[in-house]
């Protein structure tokens, strides 16, 4: 009787310590566990107080809660430079088997294939990384220069990036041409990214890169 009573005395003391005595079940039957498990009547902590009704998460004063062009433009020149090795490698690999299958599965042809492709992905990697890097760069100084952020910077910086990277091979035909293909490339991304929106719905804003 008594080490009963001893025990109960403790977990009282013990659940005052942590918001007081514990829950019945008809007490924790009201209590909203919306995206939650039941929770045990022996944890002696107010469940309503663990119920997320706001973000997990704090931004600063003034901030997006969308990456902006400078944020991205990390992750777009990495992620073309590793996408142009990958299809360069591929490429060089088709090419050099086709050129060396005449001389038969040899030392020398190995060579000549590991060369090739090496050679084809630094090339193709060099070339998408160039682009997105002056993509990237045209498109944080035209949101900066307009003080917003919308699909005009990104046609804006495609059309630009297009002229400036066949400018120094083409002559001027070769800007037209450059700031064409970048006009209709990023000019389809746009379109593309808001499909939702020309359709009637709202697109999730955390889905769109610029």
């Amino acid at each position: 009787m008594d080490n009963s009573q001893g025990s109960g005395g403790m977990k009282g003391g013990i659940g005052g310590l942590f918001g007081g005595g514990e829950y019945s079940n008809s007490e924790l039957a009201g209590v909203p566990l919306t995206g939650m498990s039941p929770l045990s009547p022996y944890l002696n902590v107010d469940p309503r107080y663990l119920v997320q009704d706001t973000d997990e998460f704090i931004l600063p004063t003034g901030a997006n809660k969308t990456r902006g062009r400078f944020e991205l433009a990390f992750f777009t020149i990495g992620g073309s430079c590793i996408i142009g090795a990958a299809f360069g490698a591929v490429n060089g690999l088709r090419v050099s088997l086709k050129e060396t299958r005449d001389l038969g599965w040899s030392k020398p042809r190995n060579v000549q294939i590991l060369n090739m492709v090496t050679r084809q992905g630094a090339s193709w990697a060099n070339s998408l990384g160039s682009v997105a890097l002056l993509y990237s760069v045209f498109g944080v100084a035209i949101e900066k220069a307009r003080g917003a952020e919308d699909d005009i910077n990104t046609v804006a910086a495609g059309t630009l990036t297009g002229m400036l990277f066949k400018s120094s091979t083409g002559g001027l035909r070769g800007v037209a041409r450059g700031g064409l293909a970048g006009f209709a490339l990023s000019g389809a991304y746009a379109l593309y990214s808001n499909w939702d929106h020309l359709k009637g719905s709202s697109p999730s804003p955390s889905s769109r890169l610029y």
